[in-house]
């Protein structure tokens, strides 16, 4: 065990963050940390890392545990080179091998050699530091520095770039790239994902499933927890509790365990009832108020069920369209960015269309102009080349990852009342109440809000406009797990024409119809969500290798088909068509799950002896009754139509 916290507790004035916090890391174990934004994760890394104190409770570490802490957003602040700075993580290893260089000259000199006892020393002294060296690969510095640097996405950078003079989502990489040279026992990662693009995030995932230490991390991207993690903590109402496996299994159980205890509650409530019924009935009975009295001990003594929490309260939108656009919504033709004057092209010879009811993921490594596309699009930039021509009736709302369009000295409710002056303030206030904004959170200052509240200010805004073309950069950042299904929920169900960027990858498979990779000399197409398109590219490597090992035709011909032009239209109407199917599955399932859960409630109504007792609320009953049971005959014939 390297680590173990046990009834933690941190508040700050009259506010309690976290109050019994319990949790264990063993060695090699990887462990996701997650919660909605607000519910204390990063004041517990901070905790644990030894950089806020704890009100209560104790914290216990293995003897020679060496712990790496990234705190979110945090970044190297340094005057030296990448590679100086990458290189001073192993300060020691390089003394011992300056001290080897040393030793080698020593005996080379045939002076020494000229003093047997002298040259003896030297030679042993060499011998040892070579081994100790040798086993703590010291051999291996300078590889080991260019593959982490190659994998954080600075393999095109030059080693001689000053640290000072990166971004700061560089700097964030940076800073995660030397945690990772550092290897501590247990490392500590506060959203290490963000500022990665998907290339970047897949070799990360790679790296620490075979990290030789344990991993905490805080992340809210799904995909990441359940390709790295094996335990999850949710840290919920200032509390902890541990659910072994991923992040989908985590959800499984948390469903499984809310409605057993449910049931148990509801259970003892039963008994409980039938326990008070007895007593009043009989404790004023000579002959049956001795068990009356003793059934009234077995009450106070019994340990009370607490009726379990159920989920906390969550954002509740949906994207409504005014009206429809056209059926031809965009056109891009040889579309080209560029910077210094025009002399470097971003991009170039960029070209796709959209169709009413496209769902486009934009993709491409970072840096390579993903967002300068989308601001081209809508205006805010202007293209060095090429031709946008929008379709009739289409409008755009468009949500800036930067989160720019917010005016940091409103407060809430200004910000947006401000952009919808014609609206009730009744109905703002109900709109920024679905967005989880109420009472006095509606008068809170742009510039003191999070990144998540940024983002649902943001997303309240989007919502009013009622586009028919939702251009999104990054929707999901900042977002926490329970705020991405809700937006993805409203997507899925939104009327209109999608485009989006986005590295959060589940997302993509969820959203995606079509993906359009960006390159630097013009964009490839691929049909499908983000799983599909690596598919295609595992199967174009596939294809390019056979081709390079044979030459064959035959194979020349199978890599260079695709699907005829004649047959794109039938693909993409096929996705369109599976994606309609699965989003009424999904939509079928919470309306029989809802009107059963109706009927039975109408059911147990009829066992109150208020009901039975008066002929005309039966009837009015088993009228709803029989109705409901139509309407679920019903659905149940379409779900089943839907599932062949």
């Amino acid at each position: 065990m390297l680590l173990q916290a046990s009834g933690i507790g941190k508040q700050y004035g009259a506010t309690v963050v976290l109050s019994n916090i319990h949790l264990q890391v063993g060695e090699r174990e990887r462990i996701g940390l997650v919660g909605a934004n607000g519910a204390g994760k990063s004041t517990l890394l901070r905790i644990l890392a030894g950089e806020t104190s704890h009100d209560g409770g104790q914290l216990f570490f293995a003897k020679g545990t060496t712990l790496g802490y990234l705190a979110q957003d945090s970044g190297l602040s340094s005057d030296r080179s990448i590679a100086n700075e990458m290189r001073a993580v192993f300060s020691e290893l390089l003394s011992m091998e300056q001290e080897l260089r040393e030793l080698e000259a020593r005996m080379a000199d045939p002076g020494l050699a000229a003093d047997a006892a002298a040259y003896e020393h030297v030679l042993a002294r060499y011998a040892s530091l070579s081994e100790t060296f040798r086993e703590r690969d010291g051999y291996a510095i300078e590889a080991t520095i260019r593959g982490v640097l190659h994998g954080m996405g600075f393999g095109d950078m030059s080693p001689d770039t000053i640290v000072s003079t990166l971004s700061g989502g560089q700097k964030t990489r940076l800073a995660l790239a030397r945690l990772l040279l550092q290897k501590p026992d247990l490392l500590m990662l506060d959203e290490p994902t963000n500022y990665l693009d998907i290339e970047t995030l897949t070799w990360l995932e790679s790296y620490l499933r075979g990290y030789p230490g344990a991993v905490l991390v805080v992340s809210h991207d799904r995909y990441f927890l359940d390709a790295l993690v094996d335990v999850i903590y949710e840290i919920e109402r200032t509390s902890s509790k541990r659910y072994a496996g991923n992040y989908s299994r985590f959800v499984e159980q948390k469903a499984a365990d809310y409605e057993r205890n449910l049931k148990l509650y509801e259970k003892q409530q039963d008994e409980i009832a039938r326990m008070e019924d007895f007593i009043r009935r009989n404790i004023v009975r000579a002959t049956t108020t001795k068990r009356a009295q003793s059934r009234r001990k077995m009450l106070e003594r019994m340990d009370r069920i607490d009726r379990p929490s159920g989920d906390l309260k969550k954002a509740s939108f949906s994207f409504e369209v005014d009206r429809i656009s056209g059926k031809e919504v965009l056109e891009v033709r040889n579309l080209a960015m560029s910077y210094d004057g025009g002399k470097t092209y971003l991009f170039r010879d960029v070209g796709f269309e959209l169709r009413r009811g496209d769902a486009v993921a934009l993709i491409g490594p970072n840096g390579i102009g993903k967002s300068t596309l989308l601001k081209a699009l809508v205006g805010e930039m202007t293209p060095a080349a090429g031709a946008i021509h929008w379709g009739t009736n289409v409008t755009i709302g468009y949500y800036d990852q930067e989160q720019t369009g917010l005016t940091p000295s409103n407060t809430v409710l200004e910000e947006v009342w401000n952009e919808y002056p014609h609206l009730e303030e009744v109905r703002i206030r109900t709109v920024l109440g679905n967005f989880l904004f109420s009472g006095e959170d509606v008068t809170k200052k742009i510039h003191s809000l999070s990144g998540g509240e940024k983002a649902r200010v943001s997303l309240a805004k989007l919502m009013l406009k009622n586009a028919n073309l939702l251009i999104l950069d990054e929707p999901t950042n900042h977002l926490d797990l329970t705020s991405k299904e809700v937006l993805e929920s409203a997507l899925l169900d939104y009327e209109g024409t999608l485009l989006f960027i986005s590295h959060d990858r589940y997302f993509l498979n969820r959203m995606a119809e079509q993906i359009v990779e960006l390159h630097p000399n013009g964009v490839r197409h691929f049909l499908g969500n983000y799983d599909d398109f690596l598919e295609k590219q595992a199967e174009n490597a596939e294809l390019s290798a056979a081709k390079a090992a044979s030459g064959s035709k035959a194979v020349e011909s199978a890599a260079a088909s695709g699907a005829p032009a004649s047959n794109y239209e039938a693909d993409k109407q096929s996705k369109r068509e599976e994606r309609s199917r699965q989003r009424r599955l999904e939509q079928l399932e919470g309306e029989i799950a809802s009107a059963e859960q109706e009927l039975a409630a109408f059911e147990e109504r009829l066992t109150d002896p208020e009901v039975y007792n008066d002929y005309v609320a039966i009837q009015e009953l088993q009228t709803s009754i029989d109705c409901r049971k139509a309407e679920l005959t019903a659905k149940y014939e379409e779900w089943e139509a839907l599932l062949q």
